[in-house]
Parts: C-alpha cells; structure tokens; sequence
C-alpha cells in the first residue's frame, strides 16, 4: 500500500475556517476515493500544519482519482477559497512495507 501525505502549512490563526473547508469537501466527495484516509494536526514541531493522509494499493489508483477528482469545476472553486489559507505544502509518497 501507499501512503500519500498533504501536508499544508497554515497561516496563523486560520485553522478553524481551512478545517471547515477540508469538512465541505470530505462531506461532498471531493477527495480522491482511498483505501484509507485521515486528517491529523500537529501536537508539536511546526506548527499550524493540516495533514490529509491517504492510503492507496498501488500508484496508478491514486493518479487515477487524483485526476478524475481534482480536474472539476467544483474542486478547483474549492481550491481556490482553501489556498487563501496556506502558506505553503508539500507532498509524501510513502510505500507501507510492513
């Protein structure tokens, strides 16, 4: 299995309006379609960090939903209202080897 990790930076102070977003789009099946999935926040290190976990069995079902989901209208409107929230992400890929 995959593990694929969001893990967006959140500008200070505005964690409660990106939660509600990510809440919106989990509730309209927004986000690719996943063996798994969580969110988790930071307890410590950086901080202000939303992290949307995923769990795929192979690379290509997760390029597939990625693609299939993220390329609508509804996502990309989306999109736009949750970036204002961010101050910057980045992307794990990460294998399960046990």
């Amino acid at each position: 299995m995959f593990i694929v990790r969001d893990i967006f930076h959140l500008k200070f102070g505005h964690y409660k309006d990106a939660k509600a977003l990510i809440d919106e789009a989990f509730n309209k099946k927004m986000f690719p379609e996943a063996k798994s999935m969580r969110m988790l926040t930071d307890f410590t290190g950086d901080s202000y960090r939303l992290i949307l976990e995923e769990g795929f069995d192979t690379l290509a079902a997760y390029e597939k939903n990625l693609s299939e989901g993220m390329g609508q209208g509804d996502w990309q409107q989306w999109y736009e209202r949750f970036k204002s929230h961010v101050n910057y992400s980045h992307r794990e890929i990460l294998k399960q080897v046990m």
